[in-house]
């Protein structure tokens, strides 16, 4: 989850090195955060969620959700066809292109999962090799954006004669500088996906099991926190690292009832049911508790993960299935992705 100055830094350099002036420079800089700027419609979408229809909530999540339509491969089509209709300048277009492009491609090694091809697939994904606040992918983009802030600065007279050696270096090698930006970003996102990939193969090998690379989240730097079924009855989660391996592990039941509940494994499917019907299916693997309040029988969901998960985590949500017994009717509360619990609404199942 890089920052949205990040993000605009990386939108400054890439406009820089293509020895863009003037209003092409924002352009292509606005271009690299446009993508966040969907945090508009998502807002307009919570705020009318309850009164729609299952099916016109799911469509309309996927068009307005954070991090969901304005993500995908589609609309960084469509806005550089925009583009290149409009201006007919193929390096405006070409700079655009890699300024939106950088910002999905970051999001989707950093952060949860996405729908990158939408509406052509629902399926979601993440690729999750490098940690949220990773200092690189952060902190390096921070420098062009630094520069045009003093190169505006200098030139309305505010800091005259101030860093003026920086300047003059900068100008004097801007366009290497630029070029050696880059190519760090550039050799950092192909690495930390590579790295990743060669952690998890290790892993599978000493577990002699099929570790999941997209399940697995960055929980720092070095470390990953994953899980797989071991058995029919438990998974096993383990923290992974690059420096020393499994470093912690252990196992977690999928399946347990307080007392006597002969219909558990009924409410277990109808609870299954009802989440798969629903968005945005963060879980991966589904821990269920089934116990009995009055006449009520709760199914609670989780993840096989939450309890290792040290600080927040896309998965990190619990759903409470309460069904009444006689009538059969249901109500949901949850805490999703780790916020505050609350009610939600039927249309959220169908």
């Amino acid at each position: 989850m890089v920052n949205t100055l990040s993000h605009l830094g990386i939108g400054f350099l890439i406009a820089l090195a293509l020895g863009l002036k003037g209003r092409k420079v924002n352009i292509v800089a606005f271009l690299s955060i446009l993508p966040d700027l969907d945090f508009i419609p998502y807002s307009v979408f919570i705020s009318v969620s309850s009164s729609l229809t299952h099916e016109t909530r799911i469509q309309l999540f996927y068009l307005f959700g954070h991090r969901e339509f304005m993500h995908s491969i589609l609309f960084i089509f469509l806005v550089m066809l925009l583009i290149w209709v409009k201006s007919k300048d193929w390096i405006l277009t070409f700079g655009g292109f890699q300024a939106i492009l950088s910002h999905v491609y970051l999001d989707y090694i950093t952060t949860w999962k996405m729908r990158p091809f939408y509406p052509f697939s629902t399926d979601a994904s993440i690729m999750g090799a490098a940690y949220f606040y990773d200092p690189l992918l952060n902190l390096l983009p921070l420098l062009p954006l630094s520069i045009i802030i003093l190169r505006g600065l200098k030139k309305k007279g505010i800091i005259n004669g101030k860093f003026n050696n920086f300047c003059s270096f900068v100008k004097r090698s801007d366009d290497k500088l630029y070029a050696s930006l880059i190519l760090v970003l550039l050799v950092w996102i192909i690495f930390m996906p590579v790295s990743k990939a060669l952690l998890i193969n290790h892993i599978s090998g000493v577990e002699e099991a099929q570790i999941s690379y997209q399940n697995t989240y960055p929980e720092s730097m070095n470390r990953f926190l994953t899980a797989y079924s071991f058995n029919s009855t438990h998974y096993k989660v383990l923290k992974v690292s690059y420096l020393s391996g499994t470093e912690r592990s252990g196992y977690v039941e999928k399946i347990s009832v307080n007392g006597d509940i002969p219909d558990a494994p009924a409410y277990i499917e109808r609870a299954e049911k009802l989440y798969s019907a629903g968005v945005p299916q963060e879980i991966d693997y589904p821990v269920y508790v089934v116990s009995e309040d009055n006449d009520s029988v709760i199914v609670t969901l989780t993840d096989a993960r939450n309890p290792y998960a040290e600080n927040w985590a896309y998965f990190k949500s619990v759903y409470n299935f309460i069904f009444d017994k006689g009538s059969g009717e249901y109500h949901v509360y949850a805490s999703v992705q780790g916020g505050r619990e609350e009610k939600l609404g039927e249309n959220w199942f169908g």
